[in-house]
């Protein structure tokens, strides 16, 4: 019977063995498993990380870039201001002195504003562009093509390139008719 019990621990033995490396390897595959879903996390979440700080370094550009347009928009009205009384003493004749003091001052704040990029928006001429324009008026005109800018009513600036004021234009309707 020893003959046997020996058999029977080496079987017993052999089983247990087959059973631990059946187990070792189904605990490989899934701590392989595991692994590379903590990888992938890892890779999105790192991805998700760079995309965020791009997102917030753009912000931040565009925040400085633009951080003027406040100021540019309430000084506006001062150099409308201005280039109507530019026009007013021009048509009156008198008080030369006074009205090359505005000048002066007008030429101060429009190199003011192009020093911070600050442009008036081309129009008269041109062709209509809503992006830039605001229509106030359409009028028949021999001289310009129907859809051109015939008269500046109010000018208009951008920042960069965003619209800090449209330009008011009056628009040709064409020939009359």
């Amino acid at each position: 019977m020893n003959g046997t019990d020996d058999q029977s621990d080496s079987a017993d033995v052999a089983v247990d063995r087959a059973l631990d490396e059946t187990c070792l390897e189904n605990r490989d595959e899934k701590s392989s498993a595991a692994v590379a879903e903590l990888n992938d996390r890892l890779l999105r979440l790192q991805a998700e990380m760079q995309n965020l700080r791009n997102r917030t370094s753009r912000e931040i550009a565009d925040e400085r870039k633009y951080a003027v347009l406040p100021v540019v928009r309430d000084l506006l009205p001062v150099v409308d201001n201005i280039d109507r009384a530019i026009e007013a003493a021009e048509k009156v004749g008198e008080a030369e002195n006074l009205l090359a003091g505005f000048r002066l001052v007008k030429q101060q704040l429009h190199t003011l504003l192009a020093s911070h990029q600050c442009e008036v928006i081309a129009a008269e001429g041109q062709v209509f562009d809503p992006n830039f324009h605001q229509a106030i008026l359409q009028q028949p005109s021999a001289e310009v093509p129907a859809g051109n800018i015939v008269l500046i009513a109010q000018t208009g600036y951008k920042l960069h390139d965003r619209v800090v004021r449209p330009a008011q234009v009056i628009v040709s309707s064409g020939p009359p008719s």
